[in-house]
Parts: C-alpha cells; sequence; structure tokens
C-alpha cells in the first residue's frame, strides 16, 4: 500500500497565551497543500520477533535517532491497540522538516489511516483523531484533511466555510531549520488583533495582506533577514498574500493568475502548484 502525505500552510498564526503546562493557546487556519512525501506499507515476510516494525527513508536527511521518528511512534499506538504483525515501512521524505508545514505529522496521520484501511481494524474517524491528537497538535488534522480553524494548542478544530480554489500557490523552503520551541520562546503571547474565523471566511484574499499576521514572524526574521526578504520577494513577484507557515522557515505565496519565474539560490526547496 502507497499513499503520499501532504503538507499544511496556516493562514494566519495568533498566539493568544502561554498555558500553565507550558504550551501556548494558538488560533490559526490550517490549510492543506499537495506537496507530499511517499509512504509505502509492506507485511514483513519473515514475520521479525523483537522488531515490529522496520523504517527505511530516501530522499532528505532526516535527523534525530530514527527509533524517535513518529511513524513508528504511530504503528506502537495502533500495536497496542490491535496487535499488529510485523511490517516494514519505506518513506520517500520530501517534504522539507522545520518548515513550519506538518511533513512529520502527515506521515504518522496517513500510517494510521492506512493500517486502519489495510488490516481492517475498523477505526472511526474520530478513533484515528484521538489516537493521532497522542503524536502532536497538528497530527490530527491530516485525519480528516481538510481547512479547519484550529484552537487551543492547535488541536481543537472547527469547520470553516471557505476555499482557495483556483489560486496559485509558491512555497519556498529557504533551507534553515526554525526550531518550533525556541521560535515560541521569543514571542509575547496576546490576543488576535482579528477575529481569524471570521476573516478569513468573510474578507476577500486581497485584504489578507493588511491584516493576516503570523505572530512568529517578527521574532524569526530578526533572527534569519534571508526569510524576510523572500517574503518581500514574493510580494515583489505579484503574490496577493505572503506569510511564514506556523513556526517557519518556510514562506508561501498566493497568486491569482500564474506563478512567476524566480531565481532562488540551488539549496532552496520550491513547490508550485495549485491550492
Amino acid at each position: 500500500m502507497i499513499r503520499f502525505p501532504n503538507a499544511k500552510i496556516n493562514l494566519g498564526l495568533q498566539i493568544v497565551e502561554k498555558r500553565e503546562d507550558g504550551f501556548h493557546n494558538i488560533e490559526t487556519v490550517f490549510y492543506p497543500v499537495n506537496w507530499c512525501d511517499a509512504l509505502e506499507l509492506l507485511k514483513n515476510r519473515e514475520n521479525t520477533v523483537g522488531d515490529l516494525c522496520t523504517l527505511s527513508t530516501n530522499g532528505l536527511l532526516i535527523a534525530g535517532d530514527p527509533k524517535n521518528n513518529l511513524l513508528l511512534k504511530a504503528y506502537q499506538l495502533l500495536n497496542t491497540r490491535k496487535k499488529l504483525p510485523a511490517l516494514d515501512l519505506w518513506l520517500y521524505k520530501n517534504i522539507p522538516m522545520g518548515a513550519g508545514l506538518g511533513g512529520g505529522s502527515a506521515d504518522a496521520a496517513f500510517l494510521l489511516k492506512m493500517l486502519n484501511e489495510y488490516f481492517a481494524l475498523g477505526l472511526s474517524r474520530e478513533e484515528l483523531k484521538e489516537e493521532a491528537a497522542k503524536l502532536g497538535s497538528d497530527c490530527a488534522f491530516f485525519i480528516a484533511n481538510e481547512p479547519v480553524y484550529a484552537s487551543g494548542k492547535g488541536d481543537q478544530f472547527e469547520p470553516i466555510a471557505f476555499s482557495l480554489k483556483g489560486y496559485k500557490i509558491m512555497i519556498v523552503y529557504p533551507a534553515i531549520h526554525s526550531d518550533t520551541k525556541l521560535a515560541y520562546s521569543r514571542v509575547e503571547p496576546k490576543p488576535g488583533k482579528v477575529k481569524l474565523k471570521d476573516f478569513i471566511q468573510q474578507a476577500p484574499v486581497s485584504e489578507w495582506k493588511e491584516h493576516l499576521k503570523n505572530d512568529f514572524e517578527p521574532s524569526v526574521f530578526y533572527q534569519y533577514p534571508e526569510i524576510a526578504k523572500l517574503k518581500e520577494q514574493l510580494y515583489e513577484s505579484g503574490a496577493i498574500y505572503a506569510s511564514m507557515s506556523g513556526s517557519g522557515s518556510a514562506l508561501f505565496g498566493i497568486f491569482v493568475d500564474r506563478l512567476p519565474e524566480i531565481e532562488f539560490k540551488p539549496e532552496y526547496k520550491v513547490f508550485v502548484g495549485e491550492l
């Protein structure tokens, strides 16, 4: 079984308060985009005992201990619940990490859905969301994989009635890994200036530039001026709205007609497509 976990972007991101548990309450809108990894699930023919799930990766290098990969944690979640057979997983990593695009969360959420389908586990969408939420705040978003207004830690979702269908998008990852914990430490929480859900549903995209903000941008741009220049470059190239996604470092531009031809540094990764 092969699936293609996709990235997401954040439309606005307001950090409204720090919680007693050390996390932050936020307001944002998650929107799926078609920048994808590739994930394959195979039964382990040797039925290896003591190593129930193996993970092989290609594409972008994944930092850290492979044993801590969210894919293996996702497998263990359902294995504890349903006693799964041994598996081999193959991941082609294409979505950059430390970019604010949710690629790791998408991989884990898609695996939960794949396991449920492949082994006919009978878990409902809500049950899958509950399991995904144990892996990360935005993981559950990728179960339904539809635009939502997110609040709380980014794990409380409400439907949102709008679509960007027909618009074009360019996402640029400038080969800078943005540390989420560090980014939060440099932001002062405050109530949002706009009612985010209402604004996105009612205001035309042409008005977003002046009112729709990502609270991480000032501190991340201060640390990495190169990212700030990229945002300016997207606007100069005709974007009607440009923003950093999540805690960065990827930036995206939304375009009405055609996408511009921009020369970026060789180490940058760029995605272009339709929304």
